[in-house]
C-alpha cells in the first residue's frame, strides 16, 4: 500500500469518528433536552395538584358555608352578628378598657 492510500484511509476513519461524535453528542444534547423538559413538566403537575388539593378543601369550606347559610337556623346567629340583633333572654354587653385619666382633657378653670 502506498503512502498516500494511507493517508487517505486514516483521513476517512477520522471522519467517520468526528462524524460518529458528532451524531452522539446531538443524540446527547436532544436527550439532555426531554430530560429537562420532564423534569419541568413534572414540577408543573406537581404544583397543579397542590392547587387543586387547595381549591378541593376551599370549594368543601364553601359547601359548608352555603348549606349552613340555607337553614335558618345556621344563618341565625351569623345575622345576629352582623346586625347587632339579640335573641330572647340574650344581651349585648360592650366591654370597653379602662379609660387613662391623663389623656382626658382637663376641664378649664376660668377664674384663674
Amino acid at each position: 500500500m502506498s503512502r498516500l492510500g494511507r493517508v487517505f484511509r486514516l483521513t476517512g476513519r477520522l471522519a467517520l469518528l468526528a462524524l460518529i461524535l458528532g451524531v452522539l453528542a446531538v443524540v446527547a444534547i436532544q436527550f439532555d433536552g426531554i430530560v429537562m423538559k420532564n423534569v419541568a413538566l413534572a414540577a408543573e403537575v406537581r404544583a397543579s395538584s397542590n392547587r387543586i388539593v387547595a381549591l378541593s378543601a376551599l370549594e368543601d369550606r364553601q359547601r359548608r358555608t352555603i348549606a349552613r347559610l340555607r337553614d335558618p337556623r345556621g344563618a341565625i346567629p351569623e345575622i345576629h352578628d352582623e346586625l347587632r340583633l339579640v335573641a330572647p333572654n340574650e344581651e349585648i354587653i360592650y366591654v370597653r378598657g379602662v379609660i387613662d385619666q391623663s389623656e382626658r382633657p382637663r376641664e378649664w378653670d376660668e377664674s384663674q
